[in-house]
């Protein structure tokens, strides 16, 4: 029997509003192990934040000694300026090939997984790496 998507995605979802500034932004990429936010208006799925888009939207000099004040401008852009829209979602029944296919179809990293219009989880490539990896390692049951 094919893996499902709920089996492997994360739960643990964190969701930022179209209007936050990318100040807020950097702190959750600076203090946490994941790599894609969910951008949310009326609790409806609007787009997606990778730590690429907003690495990508940053000055280079951001930090360093030739900062300027352009530079740490860039870090009042909104969430909405610089999100990926209309986000490709999958459900969480769907099975974990189909997943994969979707990513490497629309070259994303992630897929929000929504059920009945609610986000309910996440689930990355390295999610799929890890679950056909291990799947490889430990023997199927006949």
């Amino acid at each position: 029997m094919a893996t499902r998507v709920s089996e492997i995605m994360s739960t643990r979802v964190v969701t930022i509003e179209m209007d936050d500034r990318l100040t807020i932004v950097k702190e959750i990429f600076d203090s946490a192990p994941f790599h894609h936010l969910l951008v949310i208006e009326n609790d409806s799925l609007q787009g997606v934040l990778s730590e690429r888009d907003y690495l990508r939207t940053l000055s280079p000099h951001i930090g360093s000694i030739g900062e300027t004040e352009r530079d740490s401008d860039t870090l009042q852009r909104r969430a909405h300026q610089v999100m990926s829209r209309d986000p490709i979602t999958i459900a969480p029944e769907a099975d974990i090939k189909t997943a994969g296919q979707l990513m490497l179809a629309h070259d994303i990293g992630c897929l929000p997984v929504m059920a009945f219009s609610k986000i309910v989880g996440i689930i990355t490539w390295k999610d799929l790496l890890r679950a056909f990896c291990h799947d490889e390692l430990v023997p199927q049951q006949e």
